[in-house]
């Protein structure tokens, strides 16, 4: 592969990515925007935890906000995480994407406390958090620590406070498990390099 096909294969992998990010989040708006107008019909969507009926909501919750402001606060985080890690491959994100929610949503229905509602995806950021802060140390790549180090640092005191038990309306377990879910992913999705002749 010449250095001109292997710069486009970048550069198509980064469009690639940016176009399914701004898709996602436009996607969180849209469904707000239609909650919003049915009287917040799509709110029931989020986690009720223990009760069995409530698994089927486990995804659908990770894409329900509760208000504008809400999503506004995921918008940015998810768009940015998100691309990054959509950088190392489509599908691998998409497989990424999908154990973290996955993980967490079933952590919050089997500990967050009773007679809640938990929805965002704001779970899924701290995972995206968690597996973007210790894949290049895992994978042993210097560009993924790079990238690791800057986002533990531009989101580092965010992610902190929003751990902390002692906020109002904020599921700390969503996000702990979140993070959790997505330190735990980078192990399970650790690329393979291979070993010398």
């Amino acid at each position: 592969m010449t250095g001109r096909e292997l710069e486009w294969s970048r550069g198509d992998r980064a469009k690639a990515a940016a176009k399914l990010m701004v898709g996602w989040v436009a996607l969180l708006w849209l469904l707000e925007v239609v909650d919003v107008a049915s009287g917040h019909a799509l709110d029931g969507l989020g986690i009720t935890p223990r009760t069995p009926s409530e698994l089927v909501d486990v995804v659908p919750a990770a894409f329900i906000h509760f208000g504008f402001a809400h999503v506004a606060a995921n918008s940015v985080p998810l768009l940015v995480m998100g691309f990054l890690a959509a950088l190392g491959g489509l599908r691998r994100f998409a497989a990424v994407c999908a154990l973290i929610i996955v993980a967490d949503g079933l952590g919050v229905w089997l500990i967050a406390p009773a007679h809640t509602n938990t929805a965002g995806a704001s779970g899924l950021i701290f995972g995206l958090f968690g597996y973007l802060l210790v894949t290049g140390f895992v994978e042993r790549r210097p560009l993924g620590v790079l990238v690791g180090l800057l986002v533990g640092a531009v989101w580092g005191t965010s992610i902190l406070v929003g751990l902390a038990p002692t906020q109002s309306g904020v599921s700390w377990q969503g996000h702990l498990l979140g993070l959790v879910a997505g330190v735990a992913t980078a192990f399970v999705f650790k690329r393979r390099t291979p070993e010398p002749a």
